[in-house]
């Protein structure tokens, strides 16, 4: 068995970023920025009105002053003409400034009779004007690698960026393995279960950036097995869940390797998760995940979420961890990691009941797995933990 981390590291020796694909700015959110996009002009592009009010020279602004009013600017409806002394223009939120005036009056602070208005004694300081290139400048750089959020979209469209040069999508084919399967909506027959693993793996690598696609059950036999590989292939990533371990029916990492694998390890010391196998097959990865559903979707975390990272660009380092303070007693851990499903709340980590690697209701209730080193002695309430969120 190896470490987690030396794992980790040979899954990153198999890893290269993907190529790079120009995709609309409107389908660019949760993608990841595969280059450099630089802003094509200046936000605001010109001096703008922050408020509703009148246009006025900033030097004549005093408590009683008096201007005539000599036209309107409105947002997108620019007045064309210069500010001399003792004149205003009613301007609205956005509109350009005109030339002469470097303040607005908002509406409040002044009264107006016909085309004259006279301030208040209590006239606000102003300037309310958004001065040309406040928020960015022409050849402001959003920089890669980025996850593009909500907020990049927006930043983007005013940068004048249309389509978005991002990192393409990993495509990873997932396939369950095994008799005792059958996918849900199906009636199971007395001894079979409903394949649940691949549909929570899918749910998981496609929250994170990647396609999943989900492939028939393969049967406990060769030929099913080989199958379901011919289907997987052109995939940046295989997923196998369960038939990895060495029982008389787990035939799949010798299908693999009868189909070429290259396989770079088997087993890790850590719970759940130690039946784990991974290698190349041709120009795809394989990971073959183990079939108890609670160790599958835990590997999912501790191992595919960090490759798939990897593959977008994102840089090979583990899964983010946090520290905690514990909420109950530990006993001494055994030889292999424990990634315990846990509750964190307030800063305090408690771990569930029950770590049964079988009970994907416990898995469901956590938000969290307290990781626990190998040969961690008995460990108190208040103690620091690792933590990483699910």
């Amino acid at each position: 068995m190896i470490t987690v981390d030396d794992a980790l590291a040979q899954l990153f020796e198999m890893v290269s970023p993907l190529s790079a694909e120009v995709i609309p700015l409107r389908a660019a959110s949760g993608r990841v920025l595969a280059q450099a996009v630089r802003a094509k002009r200046d936000q605001p592009p010109f001096a703008a009105s922050a408020m509703d009010g009148y246009a006025v020279r900033g030097g004549e602004a005093a408590p009683g002053a008096q201007f005539e009013v000599v036209g309107e600017a409105a947002a997108g409806h620019r007045w064309n003409g210069r500010l001399d002394g003792g004149q205003a223009l009613r301007i609205f939120t956005g509109a350009p400034m005109p030339e002469g005036a470097d303040r607005v009056i908002i509406q409040e602070d002044i009264s107006r009779t016909g085309s004259v208005i006279t301030l208040s004694d209590t006239v606000n300081s102003g300037p309310h004007v958004r001065p040309a290139g406040a928020d960015f400048k022409a050849g402001h750089t959003v920089r890669s690698p980025r996850w593009i959020s909500p907020h990049d979209v927006a930043l983007l469209a005013a940068m004048n960026v249309a389509e978005v040069p991002v990192t393409r999508k990993p495509m990873v084919a997932i396939i369950a393995t095994g008799d005792e399967l059958v996918m849900p909506g199906e009636t199971p027959g007395p001894d079979q279960i409903i394949a649940s693993n691949t549909f929570g793996l899918a749910a998981l690598v496609e929250a994170h950036g990647a396609t999943a696609h989900l492939l028939p059950i393969a049967r406990d036999n060769a030929t099913s097995l080989e199958t379901a590989f011919a289907m997987a292939q052109g995939t940046d990533l295989i997923l196998t869940v369960g038939g990895a371990s060495v029982g008389d029916h787990d035939l799949v990492g010798e299908v693999a390797a009868s189909l070429g694998l290259q396989r770079a390890f088997y087993k890790i010391a850590m719970r759940p998760g130690k039946p784990l196998m991974a290698g190349r097959m041709g120009p795809s990865m394989m990971v073959g995940l183990p079939g108890n559903p609670v160790s599958a979707m835990v590997c999912g975390h501790v191992f595919i979420l960090p490759v798939l990272r990897a593959m977008l660009g994102m840089g090979a380092a583990p899964a983010p961890d946090f520290t905690a303070s514990l909420g109950v007693d530990l006993p001494a851990n055994g030889p292999r990691a424990h990634y315990m499903r846990a509750h964190v709340n307030d800063g305090i980590v408690t771990p569930a009941t029950s770590q049964d690697s079988a009970l994907l209701g416990v898995l469901a209730g956590a938000n969290a797995l307290l990781i626990r080193p190998a040969h961690e002695p008995a460990r108190q309430a208040g103690d620091a933990a690792r933590v990483m969120h699910i």
